[in-house]
């Protein structure tokens, strides 16, 4: 059932047109979120699902989200790549419980129900009853009952997954810069070195918000300023798609004294130049893309995101658990002919990203302050005018412009 706009909220609540004013109802409705399941997760859009390194053989299978929905990927005996809900079609169960492995099957632990790697219904444990008792009716057809199965699409190792009949292929959803700057950090096999779960008290509309906001960088991060890792005098820039879905937050480190007056003028609490490392080679890097950008954060509309800091890569999926809960799964990469030297690196960096990350921990909280403060609101509303109004791709990164892009893909999506 579709679910409309008057459904979808209180409708004294109102939302002004333009992108430089966000309602805080937005983070905080049970309606709104529901709907946000059927049009932006549901709907015409591609979510990410896994990396196809992590299902390489027939039988290899991974459990996921697309929303709140639970997926299971898996590689079938062909060899293709195949994406159902992980639900028994008889009461609602998990079919697969574990978050991978290897099967030639699936069978719901609750009442034995079996489905084959294609997630369709092969068996149903007592169909003909016991004794020639009970059982199913004979007009019961195995292939009338199922988990609904997803559209799938693979880019540069990431899998894709879509329920939606009219969404566009992944390369025209992505764009051609968008994609590029995928392929610009996957060019080639990667491996799994770490994975894990974070779950965090606030919207997830906040954590993406969060991410496409190049703005909060430097000024959040104390760890980023203070060793020069990312500050917005720094030679940067925010790329933004055409309708404002994804984006792509890039800079170089350039060790320059008048940073340091900048910040200073500011009286910034992340004006912190008397700080050192005891191990300083964890800021060791390597130039591996041949392009001198140390930091490169992009997003796929609704709930991926790729980060390489310095030489560290790491996929973040954005998961809904409800109006005031995420869950982001972290996978950290590195390459399958990465030689011992680097993949050292690549750990020791890893450091810096994560729940409790040099960089990234603030993250973690920051949302959780914006869902608590926003508790008594009624009509306020987010100021988002930080580089003007506009959702363009610019040459600086003091700017809102990708965080206004999101609401410009939203409010289409949403139809509000």
């Amino acid at each position: 059932m579709e679910i409309k706009l008057s459904d979808m909220r209180d409708t004294r609540r109102t939302w002004e047109p333009g992108l430089t004013r966000v309602p805080y109802w937005l983070y905080r409705d049970e309606p709104v979120y529901r709907a946000e399941q059927q049009r932006v997760f549901r709907g015409p859009t591609w979510n990410y699902l896994c990396l196809e390194a992590e299902i390489p053989e027939p039988g290899d299978f991974r459990t996921t989200f697309v929303g709140d929905m639970p997926v299971i990927v898996v590689r079938d005996e062909e060899g293709e790549l195949q994406a159902f809900e992980n639900r028994c079609a008889h009461r609602g169960a998990l079919i697969a419980l574990k978050d991978g492995g290897k099967a030639k099957d699936f069978t719901c632990v609750y009442h034995a129900w079996r489905y084959d790697l294609q997630g369709n219904l092969k068996g149903v444990a007592f169909e003909q009853g016991v004794n020639g008792k009970g059982g199913m009716p004979p007009e019961f057809c195995k292939e009338e009952h199922g988990p609904r199965k997803l559209r799938t699409a693979t880019v540069a190792g990431l899998v894709f997954g879509s329920l939606h009949d009219d969404v566009p292929p992944i390369e025209e959803y992505l764009g051609d810069t968008i994609l590029e700057k995928i392929e610009r950090v996957l060019p080639k096999p990667v491996e799994i070195i770490g994975r894990f779960k974070q779950t965090i008290p606030n919207n997830w509309k906040l954590y993406i918000e969060n991410v496409k906001d190049s703005y909060h960088a430097s000024l959040l991060h104390v760890f980023f300023t203070t060793f020069k890792i990312n500050r917005l005098s720094q030679k940067g820039g925010v790329i933004v798609s055409e309708n404002g879905a994804h984006h792509v937050s890039w800079s170089k480190v350039d060790h320059k004294p008048q940073e340091s007056a900048e910040y200073s003028a500011e009286k910034l609490r992340s004006d912190k130049d008397d700080y050192t490392l005891a191990d300083p080679t964890m800021l060791d890097g390597r130039d591996e893309f041949g392009d001198g950008v140390t930091l490169q954060i992009l997003s796929v509309f609704p709930g991926f995101v790729l980060a390489q800091i310095q030489n560290t890569l790491a996929i973040r999926q954005i998961v809904p658990a409800g109006i005031d809960k995420t869950v982001l799964n972290w996978t950290y990469l590195g390459f399958t002919d990465d030689t011992p030297e680097l993949r050292r690196m690549r750990l020791k960096q890893s450091n810096l990203t994560g729940p409790a990350g040099f960089v990234s921990m603030e993250d973690g909280a920051v949302g959780g302050f914006v869902q608590r403060g926003i508790a008594g609101t009624g009509e306020e509303q987010a100021i988002l005018e930080m580089g003007g109004g506009s959702i363009e791709t610019q040459e600086n990164r003091t700017t809102e412009a990708s965080v206004r892009g999101f609401w410009n893909a939203y409010r289409g999506y949403m139809e509000i």
